[in-house]
């Protein structure tokens, strides 16, 4: 495609220009010049003189420039000629060709067209047209890994997933911070969360073992049209910011096992801070010692089972009934019935979500 670009601006200009004008890629093959029987040449030596130059070479009657500066030119630019005027002229058209393929580049660019949705930069009116005029699939089921890195690396965090995800005609890299990278894949529309939450446990093992880097990954849920793609992002970011809250033993967390969680991180904090008060006597929470809150947490995970409890905690079931009964003289609530167990649960998770919360002074 960047050969058709560069011929058509070279083909325009050779009216303008009295020398021979043209662009060779990164092989040193021609693949567009105002001289047609030269596409195709290739010339040899030019990158290499480029290498050390890093910005004009003048070699066998032509002066050459890279297309960008820097070590990485994909393309370079020559001139007939080894004049001041060669000079010149060969710096002109490398600007010229060069913002020309970044504008050509920007709008036929799929990985910023997905960037622009997931970011809200683009209006839902818009996302159709564009679809169509990139030939873009608009109904295909999607699912967004937001993916935050940790440390310092020698890979950049873009590199790292770009080479484990190299298909870009169906899985879009994207980077939204410095350590922020957002992958929006290709799925079945039937994909169960356990094959999904699998992709996110090899790329969490890959980048830990190849890349010695940690990971925590928010998983969004699957969307079917191209719009969806802004709310999935920010699902991806709910499941990570709740994750921090309630499931700190976890690096991989999906949206869709949040559970009350996410109802509770979407309450304002004052809500919560009456709740909690309604629910205890003033200081009844805070009286509760270690070792009686671990007796509560392997209560619930236990499904309130009173004898798989005490087997689990090393303890007489006597001694079990024995610590509840001073829970519920204490904070009022029987964890032994099920409508105080669930309000004593989310009580002690509303206290949790309180204090990941900045102290305001």
């Amino acid at each position: 495609m960047a050969n058709r670009l560069f011929q058509n601006v070279i083909h325009q200009m050779r009216t303008a220009v009295d020398r021979v004008i043209g662009v060779i890629d990164e092989n040193g093959v021609v693949i567009a010049c105002s001289e047609l029987v030269k596409i195709g040449e290739v010339k040899q030596g030019i990158r290499d003189e480029l290498h050390y130059t890093n910005d004009i070479a003048v070699l066998g009657g032509y002066t050459y420039r890279p297309l960008t500066a820097g070590s990485k030119n994909e393309y370079v630019v020559f001139m007939e000629g080894e004049d001041k005027m060669a000079e010149k002229m060969s710096k002109l058209l490398a600007v010229s060709l060069c913002n020309i393929k970044n504008l050509y580049d920007e709008k036929y660019d799929k990985g910023l067209f997905i960037k622009n949705i997931i970011l809200d930069n683009i209006l839902p009116s818009d996302i159709y047209i564009k679809s169509k005029e990139l030939h873009f699939s608009n109904e295909e089921s999607r699912i967004v890994f937001l993916i935050k890195f940790y440390g310092k690396t020698d890979v950049m965090p873009f590199e790292m997933l770009q080479n484990m995800f190299p298909d870009k005609s169906k899985d879009y890299v994207i980077s939204v911070g410095e350590h922020d990278v957002v992958l929006v894949k290709d799925v079945k529309s039937d994909a169960d969360i356990k094959d999904i939450e699998k992709i996110a446990t090899n790329i969490s093992d890959t980048l830990t073992t190849e890349f010695y880097t940690k990971v925590n990954i928010g998983i969004s849920t699957v969307v079917d049209n191209l719009k969806d793609l802004a709310r999935a992002y920010k699902e991806a970011q709910v499941a990570l910011d709740v994750g921090k809250v309630f499931e700190t033993e976890k690096n991989i967390i999906s949206y869709e096992n949040l559970g009350i969680g996410r109802l509770i991180y979407q309450l304002p904090t004052t809500l919560c801070e009456m709740f909690l008060q309604e629910v205890f006597k003033k200081g009844s929470l805070e009286s509760l010692d270690r070792e009686t809150l671990m007796t509560i947490q392997s209560f619930f995970e236990n499904n309130l089972n009173v004898s798989e409890t005490s087997r689990k905690l090393f303890v007489h079931r006597n001694t079990l009934v024995y610590r509840l009964e001073k829970i519920r003289k204490i904070t009022g609530l029987d964890l032994r019935e099920f409508e105080h167990a669930i309000t004593f649960k989310v009580a002690l998770m509303v206290k949790k979500y309180l204090a990941s919360k900045p102290t305001k002074f």
